[in-house]
């Protein structure tokens, strides 16, 4: 019999926890929304004794303060339990939070005086609790559309847990990706950008792929990274972590960082879940 699955949904206030709780929603999980700490012990009591089936698959949304409550209280449960962490960078959590004209949470509580120390106190409270076997999204650049797509990839419902990995392409002059676990910098590589042929091309594109990896310094690179990520990967499918977050950046996200990210994708997803986003590319119609 599979075990009771419980996600845990938590991360930045403003980095979107109410849209990843609806899509939970949508899937079929039970959601509950900031259920008091003070009777915890109870609930983690009633998912793992009741014969509900809505309790089968459940997700909790909690915020910083409680955060390191729920770990505790289902630490050792028998049940399948995950964690889903949404962040984002700090100037796009100030945007939304003017936009909308929402009042942080910090702010309301009166524990902090302005937006700006509530989202750094937040940050630094989760600081002590942030673990690596978090599966972690970073909503700066992601849409609702992008946000549903991963979280549907990686809690799918009545799937076995699974070490599933996201190999992810972007360009430095866009910002690092947040969630990335291992952050790869190839702008060493030749840049096709500086060959006028090439330039309106991406990585996606065979001549450039061919130019990018068919270069002496790209195979030896290539050579030792995948000696280490088959090793890595192996460590992490030991200690249990469900996802993997791979960066990797070039200048402009179009080019060595897209044909790096296609060639590690067709390496590895015969052997793991594994997915795939370039987040900077731009098509061949797109404004340069």
């Amino acid at each position: 019999m599979n075990k009771k699955r419980v996600i845990l949904v938590s991360g930045m206030s403003g980095a979107g926890k109410t849209s990843a709780t609806n899509i939970l929603e949508d899937m079929g999980y039970h959601c509950i929304d900031q259920f008091p700490v003070q009777i915890l012990a109870n609930l983690v009591d009633v998912i793992e004794s009741s014969t509900d089936p809505r309790f089968d698959y459940t997700a909790l949304a909690t915020s910083a303060i409680d955060f390191p409550e729920f770990l505790r209280a289902f630490k050792g449960a028998d049940m399948d339990v995950r964690v889903l962490f949404l962040d984002a960078s700090d100037d796009v959590l100030l945007h939304r939070y003017k936009s909308t004209r929402r009042t942080h949470p910090l702010l309301i509580s009166n524990t902090v005086n302005t937006l700006e120390e509530a989202i750094n106190v937040e940050r630094q409270m989760f600081m002590n609790s942030k673990d690596n076997t978090f599966v972690t999204i970073d909503t700066t650049f992601t849409d609702f559309k992008g946000l549903k797509g991963k979280i549907e990839n990686y809690f799918k419902l009545r799937e076995a847990p699974t070490f599933s990995i996201s190999f992810v392409s972007f360009g430095y002059k866009n910002g690092v990706p947040m969630d990335a676990d291992l952050m790869l910098d190839v702008r060493f590589l030749p840049n096709p950008y500086w060959v006028q042929e090439l330039r309106p091309y991406s990585g996606d594109d065979k001549v450039v792929y061919d130019y990018v990896m068919e270069n002496q310094q790209t195979k030896e690179f290539i050579k030792r990274l995948v000696s280490f990520l088959d090793y890595a990967f192996d460590e992490y499918v030991k200690e249990g972590k469900n996802h993997f977050t791979v960066a990797i950046g070039c200048t402009g996200g179009q080019h060595r960082s897209v044909a790096v990210t296609n060639y590690l994708y067709e390496l590895y997803h015969k052997k793991y879940n594994c997915y795939k986003e370039h987040r900077d590319k731009k098509g061949l119609n797109d404004e340069k």
